[in-house]
């Protein structure tokens, strides 16, 4: 089977759950959301953007919507990571949530390749429909209609990921 440095991130990438409080380095920070930006989009339209958030009261409020949109008031759901960068996609584009995944895909697989732990936290969606969401929107200058995709959590793993688990058998069809 060919190998290469990709193939074996895309094989060894984990999701973190559980982060040293240490911000990670703007040039990780950087180097990640840069990826993002290369992620395929329909028609090439460049559909979604990413909100970089490394504010702890910002993050807090984040975390506080998703756990009330969860179920679960009071929830730690962004595992302490001191980044978190929010995915929206232009709700026009009929490609927006393809769009966006790809670009959270393009964040995680980054991330992973430099060594930072990362997360999808799901629940943007719902997040920025509420208006304490739109407050933040706002607040940080962004205007438009757009569909929250998700919340990459970045940040230094403090304890080792779960082993992946076997792929399924039925996985792979090659009609030829």
């Amino acid at each position: 089977m060919i190998t290469n440095d990709t193939l074996t991130t895309l094989k060894n990438r984990r999701s973190c759950k559980d982060y040293k409080p240490e911000q990670i380095k703007d040039e990780e920070l950087e180097a990640i959301l840069d990826a993002g930006t290369w992620a395929p989009t329909g028609m090439g339209k460049q559909s979604p953007i990413m909100i970089a958030v490394q504010n702890k009261e910002d993050i807090a409020e984040l975390e506080r919507i998703n756990a009330e949109i969860f179920g679960k008031p009071g929830a730690p759901l962004f595992y302490g990571a001191p980044t978190v960068v929010v995915v929206l996609a232009d709700a026009e584009r009929p490609t927006a949530v393809y769009d966006g995944s790809l670009v959270m895909g393009n964040l995680l697989n980054a991330a992973a390749s430099i060594g930072v732990g990362a997360c999808w936290i799901h629940r943007a969606k719902e997040t920025f429909e509420r208006e304490d969401g739109k407050v933040l929107l706002k607040k940080w200058g962004i205007n438009g209609n757009y569909i929250g995709i998700g919340n990459c959590v970045l940040g230094y793993a403090a304890s080792e990921p779960k082993e992946g688990l076997p792929r399924k058998s039925d996985y792979i069809t090659i009609i030829k």
